[in-house]
């Protein structure tokens, strides 16, 4: 008899056959781009005193209050206390900002009333928050996360993203299939990383790079956070990719969950220890996946901090839309970024050399610098014919003006405030050696 499985994995064991085809089945989905949605995460700070923390009983008074309101959004929270904002998929750019731009002033409000407020950070600059969830499922990426270093607890606590959705679009005839969109978004996704980069600083002072947060990404566990070569056919890459995958944990219905060390998804499957895997488990072992493009059956792009301001994260989310999925731009920008790819060589986002530089960087990286002038140059082109309002049309306008022209980004208003101090660590990704600071044929010191 097959051994015994807790309620919460009822189901026929799945095999390695059954994952795979499921996997090329369920990540990538077929059709002509209709759809964007977008998942906000924020830090929450004390409104009067944002450089102190804040207790996770008073986050949790405060959240309270809010799983009342009726919003079109999800509505979640981050070990550390962040707040996340995961809209519907919205039928145009326009529906998208407008249903979240409404929730998020509902939000406001009431954390405003505890005296609480949203901050727009891809990294906390002075606070290593307590963790706020406990939860088996988070107990157990802790356990896993702490076998590789700090990384994994700087992540869960104190990061926070401004992630696009998008329909992964037509399949294309010949062995790539959806290889074009899935290539753009690698090379694309470095660019957003440089002109978005906003996290320069750790425990109160710089860390060295403009986006500590994807640092830390690059850094956390390969295995888990990088992407399969972005030109190979991507449902067959993503398949194998996910079952080569570490399994980071075993649930179960009571107790603790079970954390293994060196078992792949793959493995689990062939020797059905401590149980066999059923589809559920599958479906959890994706979510535990963290690549900088994630194929949810749309593309989940993942690589952009959260941005300044109360609206800053719309602009994200227009360029980005408006490069995929306005025909005449997707085809331009593609050729615009296409170069890119000799600077990335072969090693897999976020851990080649191209992804380096625009964490470490950001625009001051002259070829990043380039390749953003031209690409908002051509979503500003493009958001009229995807039915962008005026306001987010002069968002956009305002963004490349102050940032993208000039070689900055948002991470360069924060280090002009710095404290002068030594730089707070921040980890190198696998491959590189620790930064210098400078641009790259700059012989200027970037840091604060």
């Amino acid at each position: 008899m097959p051994p015994d499985r807790t309620s919460i994995d009822e189901g026929a064991p799945l095999g390695e056959h059954d994952a795979e085809a499921l996997l090329r089945g369920i990540c990538f989905k077929t059709g002509p781009p209709r759809t964007v949605g977008v998942e906000l995460e924020w830090l929450v700070h004390d409104l009067d005193t944002p450089h102190t923390p804040v207790p996770p009983d008073r986050l949790r008074a405060a959240f309270a209050g809010l799983r009342e309101l009726k919003l079109h959004s999800a509505l979640t929270f981050e070990p550390g206390g962040q707040l996340e904002l995961s809209s519907a998929p919205a039928a145009s750019l326009t529906e998208c900002v407008t249903t979240t731009a409404a929730d998020l002033a509902a939000v406001r409000p009431v954390l405003r009333r505890a005296g609480l407020v949203l901050a727009g950070l891809g990294q906390d600059p002075w606070n290593a928050p307590q963790r706020m969830l406990r939860e088996p499922r988070y107990d157990a990426m802790e356990t896993y996360l702490d076998r590789i270093g700090p990384a994994g607890r700087a992540m869960m606590r104190s990061t926070a993203s401004v992630q696009v959705c998008l329909d992964a679009g037509h399949e294309e005839p010949g062995p790539l299939g959806h290889g074009r969109r899935w290539h753009l978004a690698h090379l694309l996704g470095a660019v957003l990383v440089a002109a978005f980069a906003n996290s320069p600083m750790r425990e109160g002072g710089p860390t060295g790079w403009r986006s500590t947060r994807q640092a830390m990404w690059a850094r956390l566990d390969p295995p888990r956070t990088t992407a399969p070569p972005a030109a190979t056919a991507p449902r067959a890459a993503w398949a194998a990719h996910a079952l080569d995958a570490p399994v980071m944990c075993v649930r179960a219905d009571e107790g603790p969950w079970a954390v293994p060390e060196g078992l792949t998804f793959r493995e689990w499957i062939r020797s059905g220890v401590p149980r066999p895997p059923v589809r559920a488990d599958l479906d959890y072992h994706l979510t535990t996946l963290f690549p900088p493009v994630r194929p949810r059956g749309h593309l989940e792009l993942r690589m952009i901090d959260a941005q300044p301001g109360e609206d800053g994260w719309q602009v994200p989310l227009a360029v980005t839309t408006a490069l995929f999925d306005d025909p005449e731009a997707a085809e331009t920008v593609y050729r615009t970024v296409k170069p890119l790819a000799e600077t990335a060589g072969t090693l897999p986002a976020p851990v080649n050399p191209l992804w380096v530089n625009a964490a470490r960087y950001g625009l001051a990286d002259p070829e990043l610098h380039a390749a953003a002038v031209a690409c908002f140059a051509i979503a500003r082109e493009a958001l009229p014919r995807i039915g962008a309002t005026p306001a987010v049309q002069r968002a956009v306008a305002r963004f490349t003006d102050r940032y993208v022209v000039p070689g900055r980004c948002p991470a360069d208003d924060l280090r002009a405030g710095a404290p002068e101090r030594p730089p707070a660590p921040a980890p190198d990704p696998p491959g590189t050696t620790s930064g210098s600071g400078q641009a790259p044929g700059s012989g200027k010191d970037l840091r604060t």
